[in-house]
């Protein structure tokens, strides 16, 4: 069939399937670009992320490269240090000798000290012991000691009393004792006078009755011993009377 003879009818039949082998290509090619720009975009990210790492790997390339510096002059220092120590340590041994014969002293005194320390935290716990004891004990025997205290304070009081009565015993005594003596005295002087009387009178009726002057003067001797008599008793009940005493010879209430 030559192109002269081609139909309308073909012609359309022949665009219409190169029509659709053109879109059939396009989609594809399209398809194809879709692909090709969801690759870019991931791409793109997959950059952008990279990029971060890079810079995140950079930074920490830095801060590694810093501390790896930082590591070199701590290390510097350390190996400055630890020839200074070693220097000190030469310098110190003598004096750590020194230190550990001290140590070992302070721990033996430590030691002494320590078991008087256990003796005598013994003792006290022994003390205490005994002073619960001691304190029970009491505690127990409260009543006993109180009815003791009780009766030492009756026995006082009874002392007191008894003193007070042989002070007023003493006191009346001396009393009587005075006025026994005042009495014997007045009576003594009594005596003297009547005495003087008498002999006044038998001088006087000497003379004048002579029969008379033997019975006068016989008599006046009996009146005289009669009337002295009780001046002589009396003294007796002055001697019978208790003497005024204390404990020590002296009166207490000598000042009354």
């Amino acid at each position: 069939m030559s192109e002269g003879t081609i139909t309308p009818e073909v012609r359309i039949k022949q665009l219409e399937e190169a029509l659709a082998t053109e879109t059939d290509r396009l989609q594809k090619l399209f398809a194809a670009y879709e692909t090709q720009e969801k690759e870019l975009v991931d791409a793109k990210a997959e950059i952008e992320v990279l990029e971060k790492e890079i810079i995140d790997r950079e930074i920490e390339k830095e801060s590694l490269e810093s501390i790896i510096a930082e590591k070199d002059v701590r290390a510097r220092e350390l190996e400055m240090k630890a020839t200074k120590s070693s220097k000190r340590v030469e310098h110190l041994e003598p004096e750590l000798e020194k230190m550990e014969e001290k140590y070992s002293r302070e721990k033996d005194r430590l030691g002494k000290v320590f078991g008087i320390a256990e003796e005598l935290d013994n003792d006290l716990r022994l003390a205490v012991t005994e002073m619960k004891a001691r304190d029970d004990w009491y505690v127990a025997h409260m009543q006993i000691f109180e009815d003791l205290n009780k009766a030492i304070k009756e026995r006082y009081e009874m002392i007191e009393r008894a003193v007070e009565a042989e002070r007023k015993s003493q006191h009346m005594s001396r009393v009587f004792t005075e006025r026994m003596e005042e009495m014997v005295q007045a009576r003594s002087e009594e005596q003297a006078a009547e005495a003087a009387e008498a002999a006044e009178a038998e001088a006087a009726t000497a003379a004048v009755e002579v029969v008379e002057e033997s019975p006068v003067e016989e008599a006046a001797p009996e009146e005289i011993v009669a009337e002295a008599s009780p001046a002589e008793e009396e003294p007796s009940a002055q001697e019978d009377a208790p003497p005024a005493s204390w404990g020590d010879g002296e009166d207490p209430w000598a000042s009354e």
